[in-house]
This record gives structure tokens, sequence and C-alpha cells, in this order.
């Protein structure tokens, strides 16, 4: 099975694209903002925390969205049929078994998190293993371990503290000149080229928490046809996924631990009832709709 997955090369080039896009947006706002008050200081803490963030999000980022999501370990002896699938796929896939989570939440939905597949880590809601059959729990189950398997965990965890860490760098000069730093700084002098680097500043402060958003969402969706199409070939049964995601699609029960900075992980967004038909609106989408999903799976033949 391991033929089904992606080269793990394939995942570091992405992950250096990832850390180059935020190193280089956090030291461009560092930058802007460091000549707009004329302390270089703040260029130098900038690239500190840009070098701190990217340690904490490779080593820490699983751990913090599993904290995010409420989840809770369990194991063989608690939750015995969803360790047996879990184990049972895993030899298949020809991967470790990676550790289990629940999150006390009624909706359907689930994701994986982790750097490899060897510190990898499977999370389902309370909802998702009360109200699926277990054919339909395998599929959605297949799914996940393909995203471990395809090795794109990593860059869809990191995302999650890389974006949210530049939208908030991006707010913290927005914040100062709104409260009037930046026209106290204006006042003193400088003059026209005073007021560039300020528009240059708010410009960017506003575009590149939007570019890492939408960069993030584009890896997001491009992996979940892949993880379905991996997903129904280690099941040889891609009606499981198929159905499985039917039931996900019409549960409308939203979900409390739900953030706009994880919703690309989960298997299916976990905002229900967002109707998004415009073009724009399909640009901030976190997931393919989920009816031509299930139409690539049902058309499938293994």
């Amino acid at each position: 099975m391991a033929t089904l997955y992606t080269h793990k090369s394939s995942n570091i080039r992405k992950t250096f694209l990832l850390f180059t896009l935020f190193f280089g947006a956090v030291i461009g706002i560092g930058f802007v903002i460091s000549q707009a008050y004329g302390n270089p200081g703040i260029l130098y803490i900038a690239v500190i925390f840009s070098c701190l963030m990217s340690f904490i999000s490779f080593w820490y980022s699983d751990k913090i969205v599993l904290s995010m999501a409420k989840a809770v370990p369990v194991d063989r002896n608690t939750h015995r049929e969803l360790y047996s699938i879990v184990e049972n796929l895993s030899i298949t896939a020809g991967l470790p078994t990676p550790k289990i989570y629940i999150i006390p939440e009624s909706a359907l939905n689930a994701f994986a998190t982790g750097r490899d597949p060897k510190h990898a880590v499977v999370a389902v809601t309370r909802g998702l293993l009360e109200k699926l059959n277990r054919t339909e729990l395998e599929g959605v189950l297949a799914h996940e371990l393909s995203h471990i398997g395809n090795r794109d965990i990593l860059v869809s965890t990191i995302a999650v503290i890389l974006v949210g860490f530049i939208s908030i760098l991006s707010d913290f000069f927005l914040r100062s000149v709104f409260w009037g730093g930046g026209r106290r700084r204006s006042s003193e002098g400088g003059g026209q080229s005073q007021a560039i680097i300020f528009l240059i500043g708010v410009g960017l402060s506003i575009l590149a928490p939007i570019s890492a958003t939408l960069i993030q969402l584009a890896i997001s969706r491009k992996r979940e046809f892949l993880a379905d199409t991996s997903g129904a070939l280690l099941t040889r049964y891609p009606e499981g996924l198929a159905s499985a995601l039917e039931k996900i699609a019409i549960d409308v029960t939203p979900m409390r631990v739900a953030k706009n900075t994880t919703s690309h992980l989960w298997i299916d967004d976990p905002f229900p009832g967002k109707s998004r038909t415009s073009w724009f609106h399909k640009l901030f989408q976190t997931h393919p709709p989920i009816e031509e999903r299930i139409k690539i799976l049902r058309g499938m033949s293994v």
C-alpha cells in the first residue's frame, strides 16, 4: 500500500515553502513596522519570534491542536472496536499505529495530526462513533490514515500556527496605527515618505494574512481529494467513505471546539450550514464540495 502515498520529498518541499513564506511575511511586516516607528529593534524581535514560532510549530503544533480540540486519549481497553479498526488499517497501509483521541462533540468529524507517521495522531468526535456504522467508520479512518501516509499532516498542522501568528502580527500593527501611534510618529517628521511607509505597512498587514490563508486553504482542498482516493483504495470499498460523507454533510450539529485556523484539518468543514456558491466564497473554502467528493468516490472501481 505504500505506493498509494505521495513521496516524502514532496512533503519536505511543501514544508520548506511554507516556512519560507512565513519568514518572508514576518520579516516584511517587521521591517515596515521598524521603519514606521524608527526602531530597528522591532525587526530583530520579529525575526526572533518567527524563528521561535517555527520551532514551536514543528515540534509542538500537534499538541496545540489537540488541546484546542479538547481531545482525550483512548486505548484498546476503553475503545476496543475503534482501536482495532485503526490498528488493522495501519497494518494494511504499512504505517505505525497512531495514537487515538476522542473529541467530546456530538458533531460528525475527524482529523489527523503530527509531524510524521511515527508521531501521528487520529482524532474522532464522539458523534462520529455513535452515528456511523463500522464500514463508514473504516472509510473515515482510512481517509485520515491516508493523510498520515501521504505525509501532509505536518504541513497542515504547521499552517495552523504560522498563519495564526501572521494574523496576530498584522493585527498588532493595524491596531497600533488606529490607536494613534502612527499619527504621532508622522507628526514628528518624515513627511511624505513616512506616510508612504505607513500605507505600505497597512497594505502588507492586510494582504499578508489573506495570502497565507489562501495558501493554507489551497493545500487543504487538494489534499482532501488525494486522501479520499487513497482511503478508498486502502479499504477497497469506496462506498464506505461515500456513505459516511453523506451523513457528515447532512449533520448540522455545531462544533464548539472548531476554530477558523483549524478548520482545514477536519475531514469536512466544521462550520455546517454555510452555503458558499460564488467564486469569491469558493476561494475561502477549506474543503472541496462534499457532493463532488462523493461523486468521485462512487465513480471509482477498485
